[in-house]
């Protein structure tokens, strides 16, 4: 749920919420930056009618410049990163899906040696298994960061062409373009020249569209993860005991075999010994008092999809549930956990129901349903955050 950013008055943006100004830029400035970027289009080689079609209507959108400049308002704690990503719907939905595309995936684990649970698990994570692929209409987007940006110009418009190339090229329809504010598109997320070196044509209709074909999702994601080092020989990794008052090596550039750490005092959580040449390296995301985790290169290749351990971390156990697997055994060290996507669309009818108007309930928390927290906070005599937490949600009537 998001307010009004700022206000438009005849194609200039003159102010904007959450502290962020954007530098004014007059709508015949976009206009003229569009019309050269159309002909450098077709100098590229896109169809005329195409590169028309996909930056007519192309106006400043002060959203993604926003997006582009400025840092995130506020941090995410790695349990309220979990909690929303691996909620039980999406485990639900996750095994579900593993069930009906089960010959797909099987194949696909075949010919790329990708565990089919870990697609899956990418799947799920960036598109909510195709029922969400982002807000934006890409091409308008890359649009706006050449025209309008303050930075990688020359990058996005190399995107921007390319994703004009694959329409031209009759790979994903024109008006399906739906993603991020960067400009990644698709069931699972690729940018434009991704799609062009990893990109596969696995349903064999003649035609690369990870937007509309699962099976070409799903072996694009593979043929990615592949390529950036996954091996189905080993695990991504293991949760693991560290020995009291442990001080050597740790993070994960700082591999080992197995047989090394067990040597250190390291033991697997929940049975199994720690032994072979496997190099692995030491994670503990949350700090001493969370869960550690041994990893070892396969999970270098899932953050080469994002580059965050949150995010490997939540592929990964995402990839442990879908197939059956048990959730990490060490709690997160907090008392205020955070809420699952249903929690916080309840939340904010909570909020509302209680008098903090956050407007329509959507399960997205944007600023005005952090307003609607801190004052509800208050209220409670809670400590002051705008997080959507356990706590606030307790005090507002949640169960």
């Amino acid at each position: 749920m998001r307010s009004a950013a700022g206000r438009k008055i005849a194609g200039t943006v003159i102010g904007l919420a959450s502290g962020f100004v954007a530098q004014v830029v007059p709508a015949h400035a976009i206009d003229s930056c569009v019309a050269s970027l159309k002909k450098q289009a077709v100098s590229a080689g896109v169809r005329p009618e195409i590169a028309d079609r996909m930056l007519s209507g192309a106006t400043f959108d002060e959203k993604v410049i926003r997006f582009s400049t400025s840092q995130p308002e506020h941090k995410t704690e790695i349990w309220d990163y979990m909690a929303f990503l691996v909620d039980a719907q999406r485990i639900k939905d996750g095994k579900a899906n593993l069930k009906k595309h089960g010959n797909t995936l099987a194949s696909i684990e075949k010919r790329y040696g990708v565990d089919r649970h870990v697609v899956v698990a990418v799947w799920g994570i960036e598109s909510d298994y195709g029922n969400f692929r982002g807000d934006f209409y890409t091409p308008h987007a890359l649009a706006n960061l050449v025209c309008a940006g303050k930075r990688r110009q020359s990058y996005f418009k190399g995107e921007l062409i390319k994703t004009m190339q694959i329409a031209s090229r009759g790979d994903v329809p024109v008006d399906d373009f739906k993603g991020s504010w960067a400009g990644a598109f698709g069931q699972t997320q690729f940018m434009p020249s991704t799609y062009n070196s990893l990109a596969v044509d696995y349903d064999g209709d003649g035609h690369k569209d990870l937007v509309n074909s699962v099976p070409d999702a799903l072996a694009s994601t593979a043929n990615f993860l592949k390529n950036a080092g996954w091996r189905d020989s080993r695990p991504w990794g293991y949760e693991v005991l560290v020995p009291d008052g442990y001080s050597g090596p740790s993070g994960r550039k700082k591999y080992a075999s197995l047989n090394t750490w067990a040597k250190r005092g390291f033991k697997k959580i929940g049975g199994g010994s720690l032994s072979g040449n496997l190099d692995a390296a030491l994670i503990r995301p949350a700090g001493a008092a969370g869960p550690a985790f041994l990893v070892t290169r396969n999970f270098r290749a899932l953050r080469s999809y994002n580059a965050s351990t949150s995010y490997g971390l939540a592929i990964a156990l995402l990839s442990e549930l879908v197939s059956g697997g048990e959730p990490f055994k060490t709690p997160w060290p907090t008392d205020n956990p955070g809420l699952s996507r249903a929690q916080r669309l309840e939340l904010q009818k909570l909020l509302n129901r209680n008098g903090f108007n956050v407007g329509e309930p959507d399960g997205k928390v944007g600023p005005a349903t952090r307003k609607g927290i801190r004052n509800a906070e208050a209220k409670y005599g809670l400590p002051v955050t705008g997080r959507p937490s356990w706590n606030v949600y307790y005090a507002l009537g949640g169960r």
